[in-house]
């Protein structure tokens, strides 16, 4: 009985093992990291309800705002964050994923600082100092607060390589989660704050992310990578718990990161590298053009325009709830349904909606010119009539803007970033990742900047009319070149760009040779 009792008891030492992860560090990192995107989320629609006080009639006329001025201070975070992503790039590679985040904070410090000084000069109106800072200084106060937007670019990363593979999939839903609910704050606060105050406010998330960061332990891969060892031992025994053996997934971290090559420009030129580069680039592309930015930085200001029933503030709240709803139901479905399913749903359903605004955004109900009709035994008072058609012509740009986001919420917003960790070669993830997010933010920028401008000229019809064949595109794309990659392995994945039509893998005699080499390219990439 004894002898038995010796024999089982090693192997359930080695179950325990693993199972006695602890996560409570691991949670609090990825806290402490996901407030730069919180951060991001907020500054990002900060002029949504900030642009209706700068426009409107009773703006005040040193802070008044034309229409370049409002294009230019609705869309310069998004060049920003073009620059950001680059940015941090460099930065990850240079001082590692935590510095790279703690360091973007810098800039949003003296965005602070500006805003601060305009707060006081209000305050304090006798210094003239002050006062021309006041009047000539109100986009430079956004100008550096740009750079927040490299915090979304190093977080992913940072989660990825901290995060073990239980977890991961949850955990990697963060960022996009508390940036949705950055949003809904910022949207929130302004029902109540005046803009100088949702500026301020925007900050206290940065400033605790620098304090919590400054006692997180670096990535354990990082430190690897510098030969640090010990270090790297200690961080990863912290992320998991006292009791976790380390030593299997140093182990791991150390093979991926031995066995990790750089590609070539000549490589770059063959389909498993070219083929899901364009693939993750045209998805990016699509995904701002489809006016999800805009939509959500000029969101008071077109339910203005739309003359919808309740007061466009509190539409924006309600829209910033439902977007926030329906990430969480995509972060649900994401491994239950398809991808290309998702992406079909998310098409047709942006579509119609879009498509309604853009009928809505023509329609003008009005009683019909003439004199009153004569009384038959019923009344038929026109003002009535006209109040009620009013009442319901406001509610259905509410109700299609909410549609429009729970579209997108479903696909094209988190499967873009899905499907690009899933095809694309981890050699090339790097340059890859980068122009994506380069491409993304500038297609953005140019979408929001020229919203302002079309809708100036033209009315809303015209954006929602572009948004509506962008929404037809997207379809069209998912049809033909996006496959599905939902229950494959990467091998598989890229096997198909290998092959262009299928996901097995033949085993030939004449191709076991070349069947190790996927392998170390695959077994890093589910570590990072």
């Amino acid at each position: 009985m004894s002898a038995d009792m010796d024999e089982k008891t090693p192997l359930i030492r080695r179950s325990t093992s693993v199972s006695q992860i602890r996560n409570s560090g691991l949670f609090l990192a990825v806290f402490s990291a996901v407030l730069g995107n919180f951060s991001f989320g907020y500054s990002l629609v900060y002029p949504s309800p900030v642009l209706p006080q700068f426009t409107g009639p009773e703006a005040d006329p040193r802070l008044r705002m034309d229409t370049a001025q409002a294009a230019w201070f609705g869309s310069i975070y998004s060049l920003g964050a073009a620059a950001g992503g680059l940015g941090a790039m460099a930065l990850n590679d240079l001082v590692g994923r935590k510095l790279s985040i703690m360091m973007s904070a810098v800039p949003s410090a003296t965005g602070v600082l500006m805003s601060s000084v305009q707060f006081l000069s209000q305050c304090f109106p006798m210094c003239p100092q002050c006062l021309s800072v006041s009047v000539t200084s109100w986009p430079v106060s956004r100008v550096p607060r740009v750079s927040t937007s490299a915090m979304p670019a190093s977080c992913p990363v940072t989660i990825s390589e901290i995060s073990h593979r239980r977890v991961r999939g949850a955990l990697g839903s963060c960022p996009q989660i508390t940036a949705v609910f950055g949003a809904l704050a910022l949207y929130s606060l302004g029902l109540v704050l005046p803009w100088r105050w949702l500026a301020l406010a925007g900050q206290v998330p940065v400033v605790l992310m620098v304090l919590m960061l400054a006692f997180m332990p670096s990535s354990p891969r990082r430190l690897l990578s510098q030969g640090r060892s010990q270090k790297a031992e200690a961080a990863l025994r912290w992320l998991r718990g006292r009791d976790y053996d380390t030593g299997a997934e140093l182990c791991i971290i150390q093979h991926s990161i031995d066995t990790q090559a750089k590609v070539t420009w000549s490589q770059l030129a063959t389909p498993i590298y070219y083929r899901p580069i364009g693939i993750s680039v045209t998805m990016r592309f699509l995904q701002q053009m489809t006016g999800i930015t805009p939509i959500l930085v000029y969101l008071e200001t077109i339910f203005s325009q739309s003359n919808v029933s309740l007061d466009p503030k509190y539409d924006a709240a309600i829209v910033g709830a439902v977007r926030l709803f329906s990430v969480s139901i995509a972060a649900s479905l994401m491994d239950r349904a398809g991808r290309k399913a998702l992406l079909y749903t998310s098409s047709l359903l942006m579509f119609l909606a879009t498509l309604t605004l853009t009928m809505i955004s023509r329609a003008t109900p009005s009683c019909p010119p003439g004199p009153t009709p004569p009384h038959n035994g019923t009344t038929l008072d026109c003002s009535s009539h006209e109040a009620l058609g009013q009442t319901a012509m406001g509610v259905i740009p509410l109700i299609g803007t909410m549609v429009f986001i729970f579209g997108y919420a479903m696909g094209w917003g988190p499967i873009t970033w899905l499907l690009m960790s899933e095809v694309l070669p981890l050699v090339a993830r790097g340059v890859a990742s980068g122009l994506c997010v380069t491409v993304s933010w500038l297609t953005a920028f140019m979408v929001t900047h020229a919203f302002t401008y079309m809708v100036d000229r033209y009315g809303l019809v015209a954006p929602y009319l572009l948004f509506t064949v962008v929404s037809v595109l997207g379809l069209l794309f998912n049809a033909v070149c996006i496959p599905e990659t939902r229950g494959r392995s990467l091998e598989e994945i890229e096997n198909y760009f290998r092959t262009g039509r299928s996901f097995t893998i033949n085993q030939h005699p004449s191709t076991s040779m070349s069947t190790p080499v996927s392998t170390p390219v695959s077994t890093p990439r589910q570590e990072t």
